[in-house]
């Protein structure tokens, strides 16, 4: 199943990447945050050290951080970025759930799950989101636009609400080879440790589900594999690579 997560995620970039060697690159124009602008290899890629020369200028030029995401084992990867001098930034855990183990948990007393679609909430989605990863906030109408595509292209955005204010938010992507990321989930701190999150990832692992889809995440490897999505039924499978050069 790994290697379909990482055909799904190169795939989930091809359209707005571009191509530097066996590489696919997604820069975003609006911000140098690592997180939107990385490198993904092809599934055969053996790269040359000129290749990584290439790829590390085509990140210089724009001012953005060398970086790149992938599943392991790559061993031909790993060693041309380690004589690069790439270092590992994470390894986060890969997860997965079978849909006769997944345990949805109930919406706490006075939260509301919506599909957020509206541009208010689609700010309010990227709001929370930035507030509650610790991310540099972007414009509203760069807010919209970037939601706004992920439900063009198919994926989801649900948003919860407290005493009628926004206060968590996930997402699924779009399909990708039978599969879709539950992703973004985030919880603003003062609302933490209230099932939120719980709730929300176990909202859009169904709703991955009842498309005929199955669902993926990674994780922080900060207890939340155990604590959060375990109690789902998500189990580990592998670990995401983020390697960069400084």
């Amino acid at each position: 199943m790994l290697a379909v997560i990482q055909d799904s995620l190169r795939d989930s970039i091809r359209g707005e990447a571009e191509r530097v060697g066996p590489f696919l690159v997604r820069f975003d124009a609006h911000t140098d945050n690592v997180f939107f602008n990385y490198a993904v290899p092809d599934a055969d890629a053996t790269p040359t050290a000129d290749d990584v020369a290439r790829l590390v200028a085509a990140f210089r030029a724009r001012s953005r951080t060398p970086r790149l995401e992938y599943l392991r084992p790559f061993p031909a990867v790993d060693a041309a970025l380690a004589e690069a001098g790439f270092a590992v930034d994470q390894l986060l855990p890969m997860m997965a759930v079978e849909r006769a183990a997944l345990r949805v948990p109930d919406v706490p007393e006075g939260v509301a799950l919506v599909d957020a679609a509206s541009d208010d909430e689609l700010a309010d989605l990227t709001d929370v989101q930035h507030r509650a990863f610790g991310v540099e906030s972007v414009t509203r109408e760069v807010a919209i636009e970037r939601q706004r595509a992920l439900l063009d292209q198919g994926g989801l955005l649900v948003l919860a609400v407290a005493d009628g204010i926004a206060v968590g938010a996930g997402a699924h992507t779009a399909p990708q080879r039978g599969l879709a990321q539950v992703a973004g989930i985030g919880v603003l701190p003062e609302y933490r440790n209230r099932g939120i999150a719980g709730a929300i990832c176990g909202e859009l692992t169904a709703r991955v589900f009842a498309a005929g889809l199955t669902p993926f995440l990674e994780t922080e490897p900060d207890g939340k594999a155990g604590r959060l999505y375990g109690p789902i039924g998500y189990r580990t499978i592998g670990e995401s690579a983020a390697i960069s050069l400084r």
